[in-house]
């Protein structure tokens, strides 16, 4: 039986619900090692990338947005959408008419791997209520998880108080993101700043917010004049701090590539760098998720744990057979229910043969060793 046989067959039978079904041998990887005096940046300590190596690091979750993110999110997907079409359908699937929203992914099974999820779930909203907050992070900790990277900024409402406080009642170490979101979120006056004033910008916000990530920049989705400049500038902002860098590549992902130089061409650091939503770019020969690897950056598959899965497992399934499993990124995207990218995505990863150790690997090693740096800057609190 020939190897694409075997995936194949194994993908046939993720889709009737039956038992694994062996990939092809795919080495195993090797255990992280870290430069002396590398730190991963929480809201409360700097810890070694070693205290978090019991359990999976989730690069891209929502803990604290605006009122009023989903509004503005749908309108910029829906505007997005006006001028450059819906996209390609994700794999496997039959056309579907455009959807609104595209809002983080709501809750545990809900995301749908095209755009996001749909709006929250009724009932009490945890981003309103430190304790409630604490309680999602509680069970993601019983889940697995052992740290999360909060992906808000200024610009998209975060709280750093309420993340401060649902970190502190739940004990679940929480990284802040940080930076300039997208062109429909920028502050007025970001227009009109030049690059070395958003540079400054960008190093007093990780300062004074304890910054453990540049996250989630963005752009919706052919980048306009001004994401280029914040993108330039977050690359010098990253060459400045040694922070890790990831990105929202809006709807399809089309502008991947041209994110990537942008921070390269500033002096970024590729290692250092997950080019998020590349999910949302189906193509089974995973040519931009290929060359994203190839550069030495990270492919963010991060909208996991639902619906979209089924478009995502053949894609993760090719980077594993080319041998990228080093660069490669699960999260979920999500608003609540942050546990799911490892109760409901990997299993279906397992269902299609891929090992306990490869696991370990892109949701243990991967994680810590993106978001390990070492600090050009002091701490400040």
């Amino acid at each position: 039986m020939s190897r694409d046989t075997t995936r194949r067959e194994a993908l046939r039978l993720i889709g009737l619900g039956a038992a694994a079904v062996a990939m092809p041998s795919i080495a195993s990887p090797q255990a992280p090692t870290f430069p002396k005096g590398a730190i991963i940046r929480t809201l409360f300590k700097d810890m070694a990338p070693e205290e978090l190596a019991g359990g999976a690091t989730l690069f891209h979750e929502h803990l604290s947005l605006g009122t009023d993110f989903n509004q503005r999110f749908t309108a910029a997907a829906q505007a997005a959408r006006a001028l450059n079409g819906p996209g390609p359908a994700p794999l496997g699937t039959p056309p579907a008419p455009p959807r609104a929203g595209g809002a983080p992914n709501a809750g545990p099974g809900r995301g749908t791997g095209r755009a996001g999820g749909p709006p929250p779930a009724a009932g009490p909203n945890p981003m309103s209520d430190p304790t409630l907050m604490a309680q999602e992070l509680t069970q993601a900790k019983a889940e697995g998880v052992a740290c999360i990277v909060d992906a808000g900024h200024p610009d998209s409402g975060r709280d750093i108080n309420f993340l401060r406080q649902a970190s502190m009642l739940s004990g679940l170490p929480v990284v802040a993101g940080g930076g300039f979101y997208a062109e429909p979120w920028y502050p007025k006056e970001l227009a009109t700043m030049s690059e070395d004033d958003i540079v400054k910008a960008l190093i007093k916000q990780a300062d004074d917010d304890v910054l453990g990530a540049w996250g989630e920049i963005g752009s919706w989705d052919e980048i306009t004049a001004v994401e280029r400049k914040v993108f330039r500038a977050v690359g010098r902002a990253q060459v400045a701090t040694n922070l890790p860098i990831f990105t929202h590549t809006g709807i399809p992902g089309k502008s991947a590539m041209e994110q990537l130089d942008l921070l390269e061409d500033a002096g970024a650091n590729p290692a250092k760098i997950v080019i998020g939503h590349l999910g949302n770019l189906p193509d089974a020969n995973v040519y931009v998720q290929k060359i994203i690897c190839r550069r030495g950056a990270y492919v963010g598959f991060d909208r996991q744990g639902g619906g979209g899965d089924a478009n995502v497992v053949p894609m993760v399934l090719a980077l594993l057979e080319a041998g990228y499993v080093d660069h490669l990124m699960f999260s979920a995207d999500t608003m609540r229910g942050y546990g799911k990218t490892l109760t409901v995505f990997l299993p279906k990863l397992k269902a299609a043969g891929v090992s306990d150790d490869i696991i370990h690997q892109i949701t243990v090693n991967n994680s810590r060793r993106w978001l390990a740096f070492v600090p050009k800057r002091p701490r400040k609190r």
